[in-house]
């Protein structure tokens, strides 16, 4: 067996990272977490979700600790199990476990991509009870005032084999994550990359052209986090056309037809 891992909190509490409000989403973050109520936020990828929750962690002062979903995550990844460190077998609390001993913040990224007894796990730290079990130590632990659960998912990718239930959803509180207004999207573009307020406006209006495209030829749209990307190639000196290039239109499409539509459509508005 592997020796036991060291697990750190994803954010540090106080050192509160860049991030500029949409409309009523960090009163609903602190109310939630005052009155003990665990939150679902909605959104598509890349639209300000995890930096959110980042930012929030920070600004109540408390640890964080996000965990990326994905196909092969069971509860055991979340609450702990037991393992070799030194010849000696011992206990290793998981992210979630960490979050509820500390008082801290647990965040589910993606959290539909997990296996269903993950849902499970969750149920009881989702009413009143605020209890974690763990069975495996014989552990009954009850959460702290301080602590809070948060879950998104981008209900875009959702499918009949991958939704939350009815049943789950209504545990939370809920928010729905939408890209930035075009000036506030620029701003924090601007911000995040240190390119001038014109350039920064140019790659929203090049994102709402192509997030016009999305659903018929595209997946999902260009996000802000790929606008901040390709802000930053600009800013390094890169040509315009190359950074649209290597962090727009190459990470949205691998289609030859859809990349040859993309760059149509931003050679258009380019000039």
């Amino acid at each position: 067996m592997p020796d036991a891992p060291t697990l750190h909190p994803t954010a540090i509490a106080g050192d509160a990272p860049f991030y500029l409000p949409q409309g009523g989403e960090v009163s609903l973050f602190e109310q939630a977490q005052h009155h003990r109520l665990p939150l679902l936020l909605k959104g598509p990828t890349g639209c300000g979700k995890t930096r959110f929750v980042t930012h929030m962690a920070a600004r109540l002062g408390l640890p964080l600790y996000t965990v990326a979903c994905h196909d092969d995550l069971t509860a055991a990844d979340l609450t702990g199990r037991y393992l070799l460190k030194g010849g000696e077998t011992v206990w290793v609390d998981g992210p979630l476990t960490r979050a509820v001993r500390e008082g801290g913040i647990c965040y589910l990224d993606e959290v539909v991509e997990a296996r269903k007894d993950v849902t499970v796990v969750l149920h009881p730290l989702t009413d009143d009870r605020r209890i974690l079990p763990l069975e495996r130590t014989g552990e009954l632990l009850e959460a702290p005032p301080s602590f809070m659960l948060v879950v998104s998912y981008n209900p875009g990718y959702q499918n009949i084999l991958k939704s939350l239930k009815p049943s789950t959803r209504q545990r939370f509180l809920a928010f729905d994550f939408s890209y930035p207004a075009p000036d506030l999207e620029a701003r924090v573009v601007a911000s995040e990359s240190g390119v001038d307020a014109d350039t920064a406006a140019m790659l929203v209006r090049l994102a709402g052209r192509i997030r016009g495209m999305a659903g018929a030829d595209l997946e999902e749209a260009a996000s802000t986090r790929l606008l901040v990307y390709c802000a930053i190639l600009i800013k390094a000196g890169r040509p315009l056309r190359d950074a649209v290039r290597a962090a727009i239109i190459e990470p949205l499409s691998d289609d030859p037809a859809v990349k040859a539509g993309l760059s149509e459509a931003i050679a258009a508005l380019l000039g």
